[in-house]
């Protein structure tokens, strides 16, 4: 039979992957469960791993396709695209939630938080120290992402690799001073809404942080190992739109729960 097609569509070949990551989540899930009841992470942390190998090499597979294969054609190319939308699209929702949750209680506070914001007993952070800081990080490395961005689009190699390595340093910074503030910080989770909003809102910001870091980190890799031309380069342009929406996301996390919820 012969592999000649007349369309310009991607049709996957069989893949272990799909029902793989399905049963490992699975695992992750049970191992949260055993975990939060019986106070041993073993499973959980198999699952994460088991994860974690199976994502590497299905976005490995993705890679090749992309590649070296030539499978990634304009109209799958814009599929991914329009995936990529939604999946950002979702994720803001993601943290409504949470800003949802911050003011329902700090704009009205109840009784019980004795009808004052922060409640009484709470001290905050300084929102001129460690988070001011965090943002000048954050929106520089948005400008670095940027500055990659256009030197790919221009073939400029030196240029983009400078700015994709500023970009995944300054991750890497606001992580580990994001660390800091959390084991510095005089409240904990357990400490009324406050530490739960906080901690619920700016702990996720933090992992989409290393989430997105290790993200530009493959890109960086990739692109070191020239996978990216300057009309073919999705993967990075995916990366660069999660990472200014994680800076937008932080501003409003600086302005609300920093600055104004102190």
């Amino acid at each position: 039979m012969s592999s000649h097609k007349n369309h310009p569509y991607h049709l996957v070949d069989a893949s272990p992957w799909p029902i793989l990551g399905a049963f490992s989540a699975m695992i992750t899930m049970i191992g949260i469960i055993k975990w939060f009841h019986f106070f041993n992470n073993t499973l959980f942390l198999l699952g994460t791993f088991i994860t974690i190998l199976i994502m590497i090499q299905w976005w490995r597979d993705i890679t090749r396709e992309g590649t070296f294969q030539g499978l990634h054609t304009y109209p799958v190319t814009m599929g991914l695209r329009w995936g990529m939308i939604l999946f950002i699209t979702s994720e803001v929702f993601f943290f409504i939630s949470f800003f949802w949750a911050f003011f329902h209680s700090s704009l009205t506070p109840a009784i019980e938080l004795g009808m004052l914001w922060p409640p009484k007993g709470i001290i905050p952070f300084n929102p001129i120290q460690i988070p001011l800081l965090n943002t000048l990080i954050l929106l520089t490395s948005g400008l670095t992402v940027t500055w990659a961005h256009h030197s790919l689009m221009e073939n400029d190699f030196n240029q983009t690799t400078q700015g994709l390595g500023l970009t995944v340093l300054l991750g890497i910074y606001f992580t580990m001073l994001q660390g800091y503030e959390y084991i510095e910080a005089p409240f904990t989770m357990a400490d009324s809404v406050y530490g739960s909003t906080f901690f619920i809102a700016t702990g996720f910001h933090g992992l989409h942080v290393i989430i997105g870091t290790t993200f530009l980190g493959v890109c960086l890799l990739r692109h070191i190992n020239n996978h990216f031309s300057c009309i073919h380069h999705f993967g990075f342009e995916a990366a660069a739109w999660y990472w200014h929406f994680v800076d937008v996301v932080w501003l409003f996390l600086y302005i609300s729960i920093y600055w104004w919820g102190s």
